[in-house]
C-alpha cells in the first residue's frame, strides 16, 4: 500500500511527532510505504529527511495569496500521477481545505486525520466541510465525539497514536550528565513540562502553582517548548517576567526548543502540565510514562483517556490550590513517585504500542481500499 500524509509542515508538536514515528517505526507494517508531501522546509522536513522518508515539498502555501494555492494543487497534481498512490490522508483542516479537492478529483480513497476538536464553525472547518472524506481517524474518543459537527455523515474509527518507547541507554548516567548541564542538583525535585508554547498548555497555572510551592525545598523546575510563532514569543516573556514576579525565577528554567526530551524527561521526577483547555489527545504524556515519571494534568480532554490512578493523578481544571496540594504530596513523598512511575510504561504500552497501532491504521486503511474496489 503505496501512503501518502500530506500536512503544512512548518511548525513542530503532536501530529510532525506522529508524522516521524511513522517513518521511524515502518519496518513494523511493511504493508505500508509512506510518503510525505509537505509545504514548508523546516524541523519536520528535516527530521524526515534525516530517516531517508519519501519527502515531496508542494511549496509555500498561504490562503491570503491564492496562487500559491493554485501552484501547490498543481504540485500534488503532478505526484499523484507520478507516484500512483493507493490512499492519501490529510493531518488536519488546512490540507483537507486547500488539497482535498485534488485527491478528489483523481478519485483516490480519502482519509481525514482529525486532530484537533472540531466545532464546525472556524472558517478553515467550513472550507474543509466541503471536501467529504472517506473515513474520518480521531485521535482520541474525545476528538471522535466531535466530529460530527464537520462530517456528521462519514464514518470514523479512534486510533490512539503511535508513540515508541525512547531506549536511550542508563537512566542514572542521562540524569547526572542533564542534571550536570543544567545547573541542577542532583538530589532536586524536577518537575518538568515539555509541551508547546500555548496558553492552554498551562505553563502560567504552573508557575502560579508552584509559587504556593516556595516554602517546600529542594524543587526545581524545567519548562521545555520553544517559539515558533510571534504570539508564543510575547507568552514566554509573560511566563519569564511571572516567575521573577513570583519569585521563582531561580528555581525555573526555560529550556526553549530542544531535540533531546527523552534525555530531560530521564533527568525529571515529575511531568505537571496543568491544561486550562482541553487536550485532544496528549503525546507529552505518554512520552512521559515511558519515561516512568508520575504524571500530573487536568481533568479534561484526552488526558482522561490517558492518565488514570496506576500513573499519576487529574485535577480539576484552573484549581491551582487542588494543584498545588498533589504537587506538595509528590514532592514530599519519594515512596508515593515510585509507586506512580512503575505503572506508566506498562500503560504508555496499552495506549500507544508501535506495532499494534500501526497495524490497526493499516487494517482502517485496507478496509476502505477493499471497500473503494468494490465500489
Amino acid at each position: 500500500m503505496k501512503l501518502l500524509h500530506i500536512y503544512a509542515g512548518n511548525l513542530f508538536g503532536g501530529i510532525e511527532t506522529l508524522l516521524v514515528t511513522l517513518e521511524k517505526e515502518r519496518n513494523l507494517c511493511m504493508q505500508m510505504q509512506p510518503h510525505f508531501a509537505l509545504c514548508f522546509e523546516g524541523r519536520l522536513a528535516n527530521e524526515l529527511r534525516s530517516l531517508d522518508a519519501n519527502v515531496h515539498l508542494l511549496g509555500n502555501v498561504r490562503i491570503s495569496r491564492p496562487w500559491t494555492i493554485w501552484k501547490a494543487r498543481l504540485q500534488l497534481q503532478q505526484l499523484l500521477r507520478r507516484e500512483q498512490f493507493d490512499v492519501v490522508i490529510c493531518h488536519s483542516c488546512w490540507p483537507q481545505a486547500i488539497f482535498g479537492p485534488v485527491i478528489r478529483s483523481n478519485h483516490l480513497p480519502l482519509i481525514f486525520w482529525c486532530h484537533d476538536v472540531p466545532n464546525g464553525k472556524h472558517p478553515l472547518e467550513r472550507w474543509a466541510k466541503r471536501v467529504i472524506p472517506d473515513l474520518v481517524i480521531a485521535n482520541s474518543l474525545y476528538t471522535q465525539a466531535a466530529v460530527p459537527k464537520l462530517y456528521p455523515k462519514v464514518n470514523s474509527n479512534t486510533l490512539y497514536l503511535p508513540v515508541a518507547y525512547a531506549d536511550i541507554g542508563n537512566d542514572s548516567s542521562i540524569r547526572h550528565a542533564v542534571r550536570a548541564e543544567l545547573n541542577t542538583p542532583d538530589d532536586a525535585i524536577v518537575i518538568i513540562q515539555a509541551s508547546r508554547l500555548e496558553r492552554w498548555k498551562g505553563q502560567s497555572m504552573l508557575l502560579s502553582t508552584l509559587a504556593q510551592l516556595r516554602d517546600l525545598s529542594g524543587w526545581n523546575c524545567w519548562i521545555v517548548g520553544g517559539v515558533q510563532r510571534p504570539h508564543e514569543a510575547q507568552y514566554l516573556q509573560e511566563l519569564e517576567v511571572q516567575a521573577q514576579q513570583l519569585g521563582i525565577d531561580d528555581r525555573v528554567l526555560f529550556l526553549g526548543q530542544r531535540n533531546d526530551v527523552p534525555r530531560l524527561l530521564a533527568a525529571a521526577d515529575i511531568h505537571c502540565q496543568p491544561n486550562t483547555g482541553a487536550e485532544p489527545f496528549g503525546i507529552a504524556f505518554v512520552e512521559a510514562l515511558y519515561a516512568g515519571l508520575p504524571i500530573v494534568t487536568t481533568a479534561i480532554g484526552g488526558a482522561v483517556e490517558i492518565v488514570d490512578d496506576s500513573c499519576g493523578r487529574l485535577v480539576a481544571a484552573n484549581n491551582i490550590d487542588a494543584l498545588s496540594q498533589v504537587l506538595r504530596i509528590l514532592i514530599s513523598n519519594p515512596s508515593e513517585r515510585v509507586s506512580l512511575a512503575s505503572g506508566g510504561k506498562a500503560r504508555a504500552e496499552y495506549l500507544c504500542n508501535p506495532q499494534r497501532q500501526i497495524t490497526q491504521l493499516y487494517n482502517l486503511l485496507s478496509t476502505l481500499q477493499k471497500a473503494e474496489v468494490i465500489v
